[in-house]
């Protein structure tokens, strides 16, 4: 038997960092990868896809997002899916899946799994989902447990699916909310168990495994985990899984922490780097640099130009925290002229960035922006 594995779509997520544009882009995109997961489970054979909780990103979405992870799902009519509630969209008395019930919204091959309790995949009755079931944001109890004593036919697979914490991984907090015992597979007798909440692929052991999000969310210094989704191939009760993981995201995202910028050099080292994650494909890239340095007049120009103007507008989000600072110095006022009122105001703000003190920081910063908007007049002078 073949699976998909997936988790933590959050159809509606918002990204306040990003104009409307990008957003636009990026929500669109959460709902386009339900297509490639469906492609994915078509090429690879496999008849059921597990969504482990967090379909959507909040409990009140309005009806046109409600519905249309639905109608994605409903173009797969050969695929079942099979979904149960996160923790942010747990299953409450008023909350998203009540309302595609009431409004008779879920496609025929579409399973919402809202009760804990064992359920056949196959008309043979050989493979069982075991379903947790959140109906609140939170829980202190582990709602896989049930599982350990859940009958099934003998020799049938039993196939786990939990949105969570697993517990005494590496987290140190026993007491997390919507815990999930380290041991639960072996316990249960899971030939597998899907998880979600976690929005990177990990693997706790040969049975647990979170697939992450399929479209990455995050930024990350080595590349934010996710854009992935994971097929599974078991060959039977007590045999170990087959995964293989298979992209699935569209967009790249990237931190770059501590870059600092001297010369033009580093500059275009820096659009080069920031290019090279997809170089083909620069518009699929979120990028968010922290930069510093000092740079002269002509290289900060440079940077306003490379950085800020044409790779911001290059990619669907550039972030930047922090900026280089200006080195200027007396021999970069004769880039204004001999005289003039431009020159004085420029010398009277060096002297007064040079002398330090509590202004010393807003006078540098205005004659940065003094050379600059002087070297955009000239640029466009007749």
């Amino acid at each position: 038997m073949k699976l998909v594995h997936t988790s933590d779509w959050q159809i509606g997520k918002t990204f306040n960092f990003v104009d409307d544009e990008a957003l636009g882009a990026l929500q669109a995109e959460r709902l386009n990868v339900i297509g490639r997961i469906g492609a994915l489970a078509r090429q690879e054979g496999a008849s059921h896809v597990l969504v482990a909780g967090d379909v959507y990103e909040h409990e009140t979405p309005s009806e046109r997002t409600l519905c249309q992870p639905m109608e994605r799902m409903r173009q797969f009519g050969d695929i079942c899916w099979h979904l149960v509630p996160g923790n942010h969209d747990a299953h409450t008395p008023q909350g998203v899946w009540t309302r595609l019930l009431r409004d008779n919204a879920v496609p025929g091959n579409v399973r919402l799994h809202l009760e804990p309790s064992p359920v056949a995949l196959d008309d043979a009755r050989q493979a069982w989902l075991l379903p947790a079931v959140l109906q609140r944001r939170h829980t202190l109890s582990d709602l896989t447990a049930y599982m350990d004593d859940a009958p099934t036919p003998e020799g049938a697979l039993r196939i786990g699916v939990a949105h969570g914490s697993v517990t005494g991984f590496g987290n140190g907090d026993e007491a997390q909310n919507n815990p999930i015992a380290i041991d639960r597979a072996t316990r249960a007798g899971l030939a597998y168990l899907a998880l979600g909440d976690w929005h990177g692929f990990n693997q706790i052991d040969a049975r647990t495994v979170y697939s992450g999000t399929p479209e990455v969310d995050r930024f990350g210094t080595g590349g934010a985990g996710g854009g992935e989704c994971v097929v599974v191939a078991l060959d039977g009760p007590t045999a170990p899984p087959r995964l293989s993981r298979h992209k699935t995201g569209r967009f790249t995202w990237r931190k770059f922490e501590n870059v600092v910028l001297g010369s033009s050099a580093d500059i275009e080292a820096l659009e080069s780097r920031v290019r090279a994650m997809a170089p083909e494909r620069p518009d699929t890239i979120l990028a968010w640099l922290e930069v510093s340095g000092m740079l002269g007049v002509e290289d900060l120009a440079l940077y306003e130009s490379l950085i800020e103007r044409r790779l911001r507008s290059a990619l669907t989000c550039l972030r930047l925290s922090g900026a280089p600072g200006l080195a200027a110095g007396a021999d970069d006022l004769d880039m204004l002229g001999p005289a003039g009122p431009v020159r004085e105001a420029a010398s009277a703000l060096l002297a007064q960035a040079d002398a330090g003190g509590a202004e010393a920081t807003v006078a540098r910063e205005a004659l940065q922006r003094l050379f600059l908007l002087w070297g955009d007049v000239q640029r466009t002078a007749p």
